[in-house]
């Protein structure tokens, strides 16, 4: 069967519950990446890295993540993200140099994000789905320690939650020409 890359984007969605039978296989993920580092980038700069993020490393991230919610909003709160952070099948992370100059900071993001929507879109086609999350801990010291990063000289674009959807939510969009404004 034949999709069209139309159909991938406006199907796609993203997923915040995943089965939790198993992990797609590995070169699903590894010929994803292969393919969404084709996302344009100025001067190919090619900013991005990733990192799999294996059992041992993603339980400490969430252990420091139910600490981060215990703080904010007690107990409870913190065993439920706990337990919900546990069920999660495969974990990756993206991450980029930081650089002096503003001009090619920002179109070094860009690129990533650009690199991760095409990512989500591959994986999509392959019946996976995913969650770009940027949420508080991708800004802690302690995470850039679990994961091996220097907070100094490296951010974090985003991490990704991925593996087979429990649940495949309905969205809807405002209609583009709601968006668009002609200039003369």
């Amino acid at each position: 069967m034949t999709v069209s890359i139309e159909n991938t984007i406006k199907s796609r969605r993203t997923i915040h519950q995943f089965k939790h039978t198993e992990i797609p296989p590995l070169e699903l993920l590894e010929r994803a990446i292969d393919s969404c580092i084709w996302a344009p980038n100025h001067h190919l700069t090619q900013p991005w890295r990733f990192h799999l993020i294996g059992p041992q490393t993603a339980e400490l991230i969430c252990l420091l993540n139910a600490e981060l919610v215990q703080s904010k909003k007690g107990e409870k709160a913190a065993e439920i993200k706990l337990r919900r952070w546990r069920e999660i099948p495969g974990w990756l992370l993206m991450s980029r140099e930081r650089v002096d100059d503003n001009l090619r900071d920002q179109e070094d993001y860009a690129a990533c994000c650009c690199a991760a929507q095409n990512l989500s879109l591959l994986l999509w086609e392959q019946s996976i789905g995913m969650k770009w999350t940027t949420g508080e801990i991708t800004r802690n010291g302690r995470f850039f320690d679990i994961v091996g990063l220097n907070f100094a000289t490296e951010s974090v674009v985003g991490l990704f939650w991925y593996g087979y959807p429990a649940d495949i939510p309905q969205a809807t969009r405002i209609a583009a020409s709601k968006h668009i404004k002609s200039l003369p």
